[in-house]
């Protein structure tokens, strides 16, 4: 399975196209601008199809391409708790500044943590992770010895907490819980910012020692 990413847009957000050229298939986690772009690409060098689009969490930097990806017919993914944030993309506009075409998206499927799904033939643990945003879920793959973390967690930080929503405590909490008790091996890939593992966050991560 190959992963390829790049920061996209105005945050430089991680969007992750999981691809499996066996099987001529891929997944997709999260949208920013510029993401249907990559995949054309992508798919042009290696065709396949795009099962599926799951988005971490409800902020615009991370969902501002999905709505292409729903009206090109793939299923989109994401966490009932930040319906408001997809489906209502006026509640955004308030902290994005400069001109960016924001649409709202459709969620095709709510996505319940802890309910174990398949991507690409790998079994995936979804869990909920809120603090950042109510919504913010990762995507732990066992077998690849990775997650996908949205902005819950990044290498030597974490995601910021003023925005409506926003907790420092949840965020403490949903870290402790639901990141620092994966495996240390576990490589982590957040929306921002570069891999890094659960080893590295459990004793380099500010808010390790900032919140205990």
């Amino acid at each position: 399975m190959k992963i390829f990413s790049q920061p996209l847009g105005i945050a430089a957000t991680n969007p992750f196209l999981f691809l499996d050229e066996q099987l001529g298939k891929g997944v997709l986690f999260d949208a920013p601008e510029g993401t249907f772009e990559l995949v054309e690409q992508v798919w042009e060098e290696t065709p396949f199809d795009l099962e599926a689009l799951y988005l971490t969490h409800g902020h615009y930097d991370h969902i501002m391409d999905a709505w292409k990806f729903s009206e090109a017919g793939v299923p989109v993914y994401g966490h009932k708790d930040d319906q408001g944030l997809f489906e209502d993309a006026e509640v955004q506009k308030s902290f994005l500044f400069g001109d960016h075409d924001l649409r709202s998206v459709t969620i095709d499927h709510w996505i319940t943590p802890r309910e174990p799904i398949e991507i690409l033939g790998h079994a995936v643990e979804v869990r909920h992770v809120p603090g950042h945003c109510p919504g913010n879920v990762l995507f732990y793959i066992p077998d690849q010895k990775l997650a996908v973390v949205g902005d819950a967690i990044f290498a030597g930080s974490y995601g910021r907490t003023d925005l409506p929503g926003g907790d420092i405590d949840v965020l403490k909490k949903s870290i402790q819980e639901c990141i620092f008790n994966l495996p240390d091996e576990t490589h982590l890939l957040s929306g921002h910012g570069p891999v890094t593992s659960v080893e590295r966050e459990k004793v380099t991560n500010p808010i390790a020692f900032e919140y205990s």
